[in-house]
């Protein structure tokens, strides 16, 4: 069965998706859907998002952590629970190609901007929670819209789940 890639993400209306390493609000029901959708995946992520999740869910409990660093030393500890990879482009190639031993054939990529920027290419789908207003923010989600389109859109209160896929 090929691989299939997915981005996973929780964007403000103003693109921004992160604020000093943190998430600029607090979105229970999008934890428990990150969740649900990862887990038993593989989930791709850079190091400094590796690092801002709260240590009791460091590594991500039910998924193939695989953390981009060009320092895999910078990860501490999780050696052994850990994969690193120090191109996430390489490594996205690689498992498309079938080189990789993967638990199954989805790959979730969750962040920061810069992983997100590197692998648009290489993003089947989009899972992407719209969240209201405009916070401040310094990690800033790429515009994707010409690649993909909108396939399901579900509303609740403050927030929106939308599912995109490649056009």
């Amino acid at each position: 069965m090929p691989v299939k890639v997915c981005a996973i993400v929780a964007m403000a209306e103003n693109r921004v998706i992160g604020r000093g390493q943190e998430i600029p609000w607090k979105l229970p029901e999008d934890m428990r859907h990150f969740a649900s959708l990862t887990t038993g995946h593989t989930v791709l992520m850079g190091r400094k998002t590796f690092q801002s999740l709260p240590p009791r869910f460091r590594p991500l409990p039910g998924r193939v952590n695989v953390v981009a660093t060009r320092d895999p030393a910078s990860l501490p500890g999780y050696s052994e629970s850990v994969q690193t990879c120090a191109s996430p482009q390489l490594y996205l190639e690689h498992a498309k190609a079938g080189k990789l031993n993967l638990s199954s054939n989805l790959i979730w990529i969750a962040g920061g901007a810069e992983i997100y920027r590197l692998t648009l290419a290489y993003w089947d789908e989009l899972f992407l929670t719209l969240v209201e207003g405009a916070p401040e923010g310094d990690a800033i989600f790429p515009e994707f819209e010409e690649y993909f389109h909108l396939s399901s859109s579900e509303s609740h209160a403050g927030f929106c789940f939308q599912h995109y896929e490649r056009l």
